[in-house]
């Protein structure tokens, strides 16, 4: 089967081979492309960014991680404008992964498309399934944040460290815990006075 089949499967949000072939070279060389990035700090800016378009399939203006990214395949998150992501970021992008402007990753986030069967004899055999993620603008999880498969996070809205994000999180809200749950809007109250 062509690479391009594997990931029209998994798009659909079926089971496919976790431990098909062409699967397990497409995230070697992701590895080998993230290795490239990471290995660029310090670098000017402008390329960091060319390294990192090789990285993922679409990437905004200014979009940066810290030392050390890592991805599944890469070629199925875009990333926004002003994108920023602390140390230790991981994208598993068996399905596709959209991040917004303006978002903010804490040291070590976890998005997660993909999932393994529950079945112990299915999972030995590779038996996984995927679902999108999308991340709306001007988002911020915190430090520790995971974000499991099928799960939107609306624009606006703050994560705490150590969330595990498992359902939907509307816009302009505060949530937190494990699993993740709306505390509260974020109102004119929040505002410091910090010049915007």
């Amino acid at each position: 089967m062509e690479l391009s089949e594997h990931f029209a499967l998994m798009a659909t949000g079926a089971m496919y081979d976790d431990l098909a072939p062409e699967l397990i070279e497409a995230r070697a060389e992701a590895v080998r492309r993230t290795n490239a990035y990471n290995a660029s700090f310090g670098r000017p800016a402008d390329e960091r960014e060319a390294l990192l378009r090789e990285v993922l399939g679409e990437v905004g203006r200014g979009a940066y991680f810290e030392p050390t990214l890592r991805v599944e395949f890469g070629r199925n998150i875009s990333v926004g404008d002003g994108f920023y992501a602390n140390f230790d970021c991981v994208l598993l992008d068996g399905a596709p992964v959209r991040i917004g402007d303006d978002v903010l990753f804490g040291p070590r986030v976890g998005v997660y498309t993909a999932n393994h069967a529950l079945d112990p004899a299915e999972r030995a055999a590779g038996a996984c399934y995927a679902r999108p993620v999308t991340i709306g603008s001007r988002v911020w999880l915190g430090g520790g944040v995971t974000v499991n498969p099928g799960v939107t996070i609306g624009e606006g809205s703050v994560v705490g460290s150590g969330s595990v994000v498992t359902s939907d999180i509307p816009a302009g809200v505060v949530a937190a815990g494990v699993p993740a749950r709306v505390l509260r809007e974020i109102t004119e109250a929040d505002r410091s006075g910090f010049p915007v």
